[in-house]
């Protein structure tokens, strides 16, 4: 079945006749979109430390970047990622102004299925899972069987912006919904030690309680527009206006702006309530400023950026994990 709340592991001695093993490691990959391009770098970095995970869970972009690390396709994504431009982007978009999301999702569904096509979950050669949300009853999905490329799909089905998959009866959409860092599935799959990656930007904040917010002496924060929803070809009227949000004469944000922002800060605040109750061994945040949900075409920035997370976290990562390189890679 695929939703899997519990998951027994091997017992120690079940594949090595008695002998010592070494720590099975997890490693899990956070929601964030676009910005989820730098969890490239930060696999290609762990393993530049001698660290191979054997267990791999992700959600959102992270079941694609995770689904194509554990399918020994990292490299194709990368280049596939570093490819794209704002016109290529546009070529992979196809609108669906009649369905249950602005995009249909079938040319990037064509696109996965040419690099991944007949791939199972179940027939990897790395343990993996994808989470998914059930769309109605709420629940958690965590995909373990099944072809890889619908799992990607499902994980990965922005609401309002891609249409839900169905897989198995069951209509599913992104799985940041109920658990962006999913490290309880991790452990529940057998990992012994946890490395989660956490995509962290500028625009969700930590929002608090403002009891009085009028005649406040500070500006209300500027609204930051979604940059490059779709290379440019989304009407004016999706996005909102451009204007500061202090001007009085500023029209109100475009639905795009508020979906956007609506999202960052249910998957920032589901995040920090999650990770609060089942901690990772090492969080490492991707910091990615305010580089933008949509924005496809920053690869290079967002890959440098997570091999960049990755170096600085050594020490934290070396606490928990031995690894033969990692030693001096904080020096």
């Amino acid at each position: 079945m695929f939703w899997a709340p519990y998951w027994k592991a091997d017992s120690d001695s079940a594949s090595t006749g008695g002998r010592p093993r070494s720590t099975r490691i997890g490693v899990v990959l956070g929601a964030g979109a676009a910005r989820g391009w730098a969890h490239i770098g930060a696999l290609q970095e762990l393993n530049a430390f001698g660290i191979r995970p054997e267990i791999v869970v992700g959600s959102s972009i992270g079941t694609l970047v995770g689904g194509c690390y554990a399918a020994g396709k990292l490299d194709m994504l990368e280049s596939f990622a570093r490819s794209l431009t704002r016109r290529r982007m546009l070529g992979l978009i196809d609108f669906s102004f009649a369905g249950a999301g602005l995009i249909g999702g079938e040319r990037m569904r064509a696109k996965l299925e040419a690099e991944l096509g007949g791939l199972r979950i179940e027939d990897l050669p790395i343990r993996f899972a994808g989470v998914a949300t059930e769309v109605g009853g709420g629940h958690e999905i965590w995909l373990q069987r099944g072809l890889l490329v619908e799992a990607i799909r499902a994980s990965y089905a922005l609401p309002g912006v891609f249409e839900p998959v169905r897989i198995e009866g069951r209509w599913m959409f992104d799985g940041a919904i109920v658990n962006p860092v999913p490290v309880s599935v991790a452990r529940a799959l057998g990992a012994e030690r946890v490395i989660a990656f956490n995509i962290s930007s500028d625009s969700a904040g930590r929002g608090t309680a403002i009891q009085e917010p009028f005649g406040r002496m500070e500006p209300p924060p500027t609204l930051v527009e979604p940059a490059n929803d779709s290379s440019g070809v989304i009407a004016r009227w999706w996005r909102g206006a451009a204007r500061p949000a202090a001007d009085p004469d500023a029209a109100p944000p475009g639905l795009m702006t508020v979906m956007v922002n609506a999202f960052d800060i249910l998957q920032d605040r589901i995040m920090r309530s999650r990770l609060a109750g089942d901690p990772p061994d090492a969080l490492i945040q991707l910091k990615v400023g305010k580089i933008g949900m949509f924005e496809f075409n920053r690869a290079d920035e967002l890959i440098a950026i997570g091999r960049d997370a990755v170096r600085k976290a050594a020490a934290e990562i070396a606490d928990h994990i031995e690894a033969p390189r990692i030693e001096s890679a904080g020096e």
